[in-house]
């Protein structure tokens, strides 16, 4: 169920981005490089803009869809949870590696020239 919201999550998002990519700006250049086409600048303009609507909805539908699906799958966690400045969890002797020891190691003797 997740996969299947988050997939459409997505593909809203991407929708959302190309939609408003397509807007005309207010500003700047002062509307130039807006050409003609099938539809007048009023009514793309209101297209856009309720198209724009219609795709925030359902992102924000989405998204909280999400949130309380996540809430529902397992324990919460959170990064707040633990105090600041608090040592890491402690690791298990059987994971860490042997120290090496601090004496030298015995090994031949080779004889110094005097």
């Amino acid at each position: 169920m997740i996969a299947v919201i988050l997939t459409i999550h997505i593909l809203l998002c991407v929708a959302l981005i190309g939609i408003v990519l397509l807007q005309r700006s207010e500003g700047g250049l002062g509307g130039l490089g807006g050409g003609g086409g099938f539809m007048s600048a009023r009514g793309t303009a209101n297209l856009l803009t309720r198209v724009t609507a219609m795709l925030a909805a359902g992102f924000m539908i989405t998204s909280l869809a999400l949130t309380i699906l996540a809430g529902r799958t397992g324990p919460t966690r959170s990064i707040l949870d633990s105090p600041l400045g608090a040592p890491p969890p402690a690791v298990s002797p059987e994971s860490t590696p042997a120290t090496p020891s601090t004496s030298a190691p015995a090994g031949p003797e080779v004889p110094v020239a005097k």
